[in-house]
C-alpha cells in the first residue's frame, strides 16, 4: 500500500525538460503571463498604505499584548507566536516581503503538484502544467486574498506537498505535515489519510508534531489560546462574522441559511462527520489507485468545509482537485477544470444571476465547489478503459472552403456532437456577465452621447428616413398598438434566442455550435460600438418630444435618468442588438428550418421588432442598420475561419498528413489517443496550415 502512496507522486516525468516548437513557445508564454499576474497580484497589495497594512496584521509587538485584541487577525496562536517577531519590522519593508514570499510560495506550489500528476503523464502535460497552474493561482480568488496581512493560508498547502511529495522519510514529512496542522488544524485530517495508505511513522509524526506545536503556543500564549479554542471554538468568528460570505464552510453556510443555535450545531456536527467519512474514503482510493496528487487535494478540500472557520483564501485545494478525470468522452473532459477555475477566479455573482432563489447557491459558490471535490465529482479510476482513451469526439467530414485566401483557423474544426450540456450553460452565464459589466462600463458621458444623436438624426433627415418621431407618435395615439410594441420589446429579446439555442443544442448539435458561435461573434462586434460610439436613444434626446413608451417619462434634466441607469448603460445604443439579435435570429430559422410557415415566422420576427424599437422611441432606423451589420458580421466570420455551415473546412488540393495536424500527438502522448477498437472515429483531416 505505501508502494502505491510513493508512484502516485514518483514524478515519472520529472525528467521531461525543454520542449521544442509551439509546446516550447507555449510555456513560454504561459510563465510570462504566471509572472505578470503574480506583479499584478503584488502591486494591488502594495497599493495599500503601509500603515493600514500593519494594522491589518495586528500583531502586538510585545507577547503580553493579545493576538486577539481587535479580532482581525485569524490565524491559530502556533501562527501568531511565529508571525510576532514580525511586528517589529518597519511597515514597508515587511510589507514587501510578505507579499513577495507569499507570491514565491504560491509558485513553489505549482511546481510541486505539477510533478505529482500521477503516471504516465503526455509529454504536453508535463511540459505545461507547471505554468499553467501557477497562473491560475496567481488569478484565483484564494490567493487575491491570501497575499493580505496576517494570511497563511498559502505556506500550510505548500507543507503537505512536500510531505507528501518530496520529502523522504516518515518523520520529516510528518514533522512537515504537523506544522501544517499547526498553522490550520482542520489538516490535521491529513494525519489519517496518511495512516490509512501505509505510511504510518508519518501518521504519527503529524499528530506529534500538532500537539507539541499547539502545547508550545498554551504555554507561551495561555490567553490567546483560550480565546482561540475555547471562546471562538478554532477561531470561528474572528476576522470577521461567522456567518460572513468569506466563511465557507458547512457551519457558515447554515448559519447563513438562518439556522442557529443547539440545533444548527448538532446539524453542522453530522454533516461534517458525514463529509469527512466521504472524503477520506474517496481519497484513501485514490491514493491506493495511484492518483495522490487527487487524494491529497479531496482531503484538502473536506479539512475546508468541516472546519468551523473555512475562509475562502483556504480553499486553494480546490484549484489542485483539476488533476482528476471526470467523463468517458474526450468532449466532457474540459468540463470539471473549467467549472473549478472559473468557481474559484470569478465572483458569485457573475456565474449565477442575482434572483433571491439562486441566493443559497451564489453565496456558497466556493463550498459546493469542495463539497463537490470531496463528496460527489465521479473521477476515473486509472483502471478504467477511459482514463487514456475517451471516447473521441466526431468531426463533420472536409470540405473545400469557398473563400482560398482567408486563412481558416486550424484548430477550428467542426463538431457534430452535442457539446457539454454544463460547460455551454457556465460559459453562455459567464459571456453574457463579461457582456453586460462591459457594456455598463462603456463612456456614458450625456454631452457626447446627446452630440451623436444629432448626427444620426442628421444623417437620416438627408437620407430622408427620420421615421422615427411620426411613427412614435402615431403609436402612442393607438393604446393598443402601444400596448402591443411594447409588450413585445420587453418580451422576445432573450426569450427567443435562447429558446433557438435550446432547440438547435436538442436537435441539431452542428448547427447549434455554428449558430452559436455567429451570436458570439456579433455581440462582442457589438461591444466595440457601445464603446466607440455612445449614442442618445430618441427617448433621451432632449426638445424633439419623444415619448418613452416602455419605461415611462424620463427627467433628461437629471444625468442619473432614475433607476434606468442602475440597469444598463442607457447610450448603448449604436449598433441595436435588440434588432441585431432578431435579425440572427430570423436569419437561423429562415436557413435551417424545413417548414414554410416556420421561415415566414422566422422572417417576421425581425421585422416586427425593428417596428417595436422605432416605435416605442428607444432606438433610430440607423440603430438597427448597425445591428444588422454586426450579425452579418458574426455569419461571416465564421463562414471565413471555419468554412461552410456544417463541415469541416480545407484547403482545396491540399493533403494533410497526421504529423501536420496541429493537435497531432507527439510519442509521449500516444496514451491519450482514441483506440482503434472505438466505434466513435475521428476522420483524417485535410486542413490548413
Amino acid at each position: 500500500m505505501a508502494d502505491a502512496v510513493e508512484r502516485g507522486g514518483a514524478g515519472g516525468h520529472a525528467g521531461v525538460i525543454g520542449g521544442g516548437g509551439r509546446l516550447g513557445a507555449v510555456r513560454i508564454l504561459l510563465w510570462a503571463l504566471a509572472a505578470v499576474l503574480g506583479v499584478r497580484q503584488a502591486a494591488a497589495v502594495l497599493r495599500v498604505p503601509p500603515g493600514e497594512w500593519l494594522s491589518g496584521l495586528d500583531l502586538p509587538g510585545s507577547l503580553p499584548g493579545s493576538l486577539y485584541g481587535a479580532g482581525q487577525f485569524t490565524g491559530t496562536p502556533f501562527a501568531g507566536l511565529v508571525l510576532k517577531p514580525l511586528a517589529g519590522l518597519a511597515a514597508p519593508s515587511l510589507e514587501v516581503a510578505w507579499t513577495c514570499v507569499t507570491l514565491l510560495l504560491v509558485a513553489g506550489v505549482g511546481l510541486v503538484a505539477a510533478r505529482a500528476l500521477p503516471d504516465p503523464v503526455p509529454r504536453r502535460t508535463a511540459l505545461l502544467a507547471a505554468p499553467a497552474l501557477v497562473a491560475l493561482m496567481m488569478a484565483s480568488l484564494p490567493v487575491r486574498e491570501a497575499a493580505s496581512p496576517g494570511q497563511t493560508a498559502v505556506l500550510p498547502v505548500l507543507l503537505v506537498l512536500l510531505a507528501v511529495f518530496r520529502v523522504p522519510g516518515g518523520r520529516p514529512a510528518g514533522f512537515l505535515a504537523g506544522l501544517a496542522a499547526a498553522l490550520q488544524p482542520a489538516l490535521l485530517l491529513f494525519a489519517p489519510l496518511l495512516w490509512l495508505t501505509g505510511r504510518r511513522p508519518a501518521a504519527r509524526a503529524t499528530a506529534v508534531t500538532f500537539a507539541g506545536a499547539t502545547a508550545l503556543s498554551w504555554a507561551s500564549l495561555p490567553r490567546d489560546s483560550w480565546t482561540y479554542w475555547v471562546e471562538y471554538l478554532a477561531g470561528t468568528g474572528l476576522g470577521g462574522a461567522p456567518d460572513s460570505l468569506a466563511n465557507q464552510s458547512l457551519h457558515g453556510a447554515l448559519l447563513r441559511l438562518g439556522l442557529s443555535g443547539p440545533g444548527e450545531i448538532a446539524l453542522a456536527l453530522a454533516l461534517a462527520a458525514a463529509v469527512a467519512w466521504t472524503g477520506l474514503r474517496r481519497a484513501v482510493r485514490y491514493a491506493r489507485d495511484g492518483q495522490l496528487l487527487l487524494a491529497v487535494a479531496v482531503t484538502g478540500c473536506v479539512a475546508v468545509a468541516v472546519s468551523p472557520a473555512g475562509w475562502r483564501h483556504q480553499l486553494l485545494w480546490v484549484l489542485l482537485a483539476v488533476a482528476g478525470k471526470v467523463g468517458r468522452r474526450a468532449a466532457d473532459r474540459r468540463v470539471w477544470p473549467v467549472a473549478v477555475v472559473l468557481a474559484m477566479s470569478l465572483p458569485s455573482a457573475v456565474l449565477l444571476p442575482n434572483l433571491a432563489a439562486l441566493a443559497p447557491v451564489r453565496d456558497n459558490v466556493l463550498l459546493l465547489a469542495a463539497l463537490a471535490a470531496a463528496c460527489a465529482v465521479p473521477f476515473l479510476p486509472r483502471s478504467s478503459p477511459y482514463w487514456r482513451r475517451p471516447v473521441p469526439t466526431a468531426y463533420g467530414e472536409p470540405a473545400d472552403a469557398r473563400w482560398s485566401r482567408i486563412p481558416l483557423l486550424p484548430f477550428w474544426r467542426r463538431v457534430n456532437s452535442r457539446p457539454n450540456l454544463l460547460l455551454e450553460l457556465l460559459l453562455i452565464r459567464v459571456g453574457y456577465s463579461i457582456y453586460s459589466h462591459i457594456r455598463a462600463a462603456a463612456p456614458t458621458s450625456r454631452s457626447l452621447a446627446e452630440g451623436n444623436g444629432g448626427q444620426i438624426l442628421g444623417i437620416e433627415r438627408a437620407l430622408g428616413i427620420d421615421i422615427e418621431r411620426a411613427v412614435n407618435r402615431a403609436v402612442v395615439d393607438t393604446p393598443w398598438l402601444e400596448a402591443f410594441f411594447n409588450f413585445y420589446y420587453t418580451s422576445f429579446h432573450f426569450v427567443v434566442p435562447l429558446t433557438i439555442l435550446a432547440v438547435l443544442y436538442w436537435r441539431r448539435p452542428a448547427d447549434y455550435r455554428w449558430a452559436r458561435a455567429s451570436l458570439g461573434l456579433a455581440t462582442v462586434l457589438a461591444l466595440a460600438g457601445f464603446w466607440l460610439y455612445p449614442l442618445a436613444p430618441p427617448r433621451l434626446m432632449p426638445g424633439l418630444g419623444f415619448v418613452d413608451t416602455v419605461h415611462g417619462v424620463q427627467d433628461l434634466a437629471n444625468p442619473s435618468y432614475g433607476a434606468m441607469t442602475a440597469i444598463s448603460n442607457q447610450y448603448a445604443a449604436m449598433p441595436s442588438l435588440h434588432f441585431g439579435w432578431s435579425l440572427w435570429c430570423g436569419t437561423v430559422i429562415v436557413v435551417l428550418a424545413t417548414r414554410r410557415w416556420q421561415k415566414l415566422l422566422g422572417a417576421l420576427h425581425p421585422l416586427v421588432t425593428v417596428c417595436a424599437i422605432v416605435a416605442t422611441a428607444n432606438h433610430w432606423v440607423l440603430d438597427a442598420v448597425g445591428g444588422a451589420a454586426v450579425v452579418a458580421a458574426g455569419f461571416g466570420l465564421v463562414h471565413a475561419l471555419s468554412g461552410p455551415r456544417g463541415l469541416k473546412a480545407a484547403v482545396p488540393g491540399q493533403r494533410r498528413t497526421a504529423a501536420d495536424a496541429p493537435d497531432a500527438p507527439d510519442a509521449a502522448d500516444a496514451p491519450d489517443a482514441p483506440d482503434a477498437a472505438d466505434p466513435v472515429r475521428t476522420p483524417a483531416r485535410s486542413g490548413h496550415p
